[in-house]
């Protein structure tokens, strides 16, 4: 991207700010048509996402909340790649409402 304040003055400036303010409009308009028809889609798909992967986690080490689902074997055998998760999953799993919750609030 051309910085308009140090190009040169005259028509090779002139041109420079030209080419600097169209790029400005053209992410301008990308971001805006982005927004208009995939940014839900993409929003969905990550809450999905998370979902499913807190899902996973739940199946997985549901032993530490006293849900007995898969063996020990398994669960030991995936513990190095869900480390890095448990801390997040924990506030997620305690941060989750469910309709009960939120009529109780209601009251």
């Amino acid at each position: 991207m051309i910085d308009p304040d140090t190009a040169t003055s005259g028509p090779a400036g002139f041109l420079a700010r030209l080419r600097c303010r169209l790029e400005h409009i053209v992410h301008w308009l990308r971001g805006f048509v982005f927004g208009m028809t995939t940014y839900e889609m993409v929003m969905t798909m990550l809450k999905e996402r998370a979902d499913r992967e807190h899902l996973f986690v739940l199946i997985s080490f549901g032993d530490l909340l006293g849900v007995p689902i898969l063996p020990p074997y398994y669960s030991l055998r995936l513990l190095p790649f869900i480390v890095p998760l448990m801390g997040t999953w924990k506030r997620r799993l305690l941060r989750e409402k469910d309709l009960t919750d939120i009529a109780s609030m209601l009251d």
